[in-house]
């Protein structure tokens, strides 16, 4: 069976099947969570220096940031999953 891959933005893409969360990066707590991934080396940073507009969290504890919508991503997803059916 093959992967879902999802587009994050700029030509990065993530395996669906690994996203745990996808949030909002503005409140505390996930500035917090943002900030420990960068201190123990599991962050990525996917957003080519633009805007950070989502997080996402994956299974193996990595943090993603991406400039493309919470909203946009989550139809990514969607889409992906109903071709996989």
């Amino acid at each position: 069976m093959k992967p879902v891959l999802i587009n994050i933005g700029f030509g990065n893409v993530i395996a669906a099947a690994r996203v745990v969360a996808i949030v909002n990066p503005g409140s505390t707590p996930i500035k917090k969570l943002r900030q420990e991934a960068k201190e123990s080396g599991k962050l990525i940073d996917a957003t080519e220096g633009k805007k950070i507009r989502a997080i996402l969290v994956t299974d193996s504890d990595h943090i993603v940031l991406s400039a493309i919508n919470v909203e946009t991503l989550t139809q990514r997803i969607s889409a992906g999953e109903e071709e996989k059916e």
